[in-house]
């Protein structure tokens, strides 16, 4: 009895499970360099600076601790912001699927009729066409604006939160510029 052509049942359902365990690991070890908001807004730990010096110092330090906090911000006023446009809301929802499979999820190069696609090129595709088919459904000003005030409330808040109780996992010491003890 030939087979060709078929795709043996006992091999597929394995090949995703373990396809479908290591995406869902790779988005929990994503979701894991998010720090705790309650760290993240700390009424205490919040302060004006002093000079524009220790605010750009507290703003490099800040972006770099809660960027994956400051990913979600930007993302979630995004994701309201376009509730009243339905349609941009379901290309952002189809490229973020693209994003996740394409280049966050992958773990090999991706090949294209036996060409390895470098990681730089998937990224700038994906982030041209990204940023194309969001214009392209009539929601621009929308989109701006939301990216804007996202960006803007990053910037406050990387601005005016102090540095000096930000702990660093992986260097076991404290995170601080040269003048964050204010």
């Amino acid at each position: 009895m030939t087979t060709y052509g078929t795709i043996p049942a006992s091999t597929l359902p394995s090949a995703n499970l373990e396809y479908l365990s290591r995406a869902k690991e790779r988005i929990k070890d994503g979701l894991g360099a998010r720090r705790p908001w309650k760290l993240m807004f700390n009424i205490r730990s919040l302060n004006c600076p002093r000079t524009f010096s220790e605010a750009i110092s507290r703003f490099r330090a800040n972006l770099a601790y809660f960027r994956m906090n400051y990913a979600i911000i930007v993302l979630l006023i995004l994701f309201l912001s376009l509730l009243w446009h339905p349609i941009s809301l379901v290309v952002l929802i189809i490229m973020i699927a693209l994003w996740l499979f394409l280049y966050f999820l992958r773990d090999e190069p991706l090949a294209i009729f036996n060409r390895t696609i470098d990681d730089r090129v998937v990224l700038v595709v994906l982030g041209v066409s990204t940023f194309v088919f969001l214009l392209l459904t009539d929601a621009t000003s929308n989109i701006l604006v939301s990216v804007m005030i996202g960006a803007v409330v990053v910037l406050v808040h990387a601005s005016l939160r102090r540095t000096d109780d930000l702990y660093d996992e992986e260097s076991t010491g404290l995170v601080s510029g040269p003048s964050s003890s204010s």
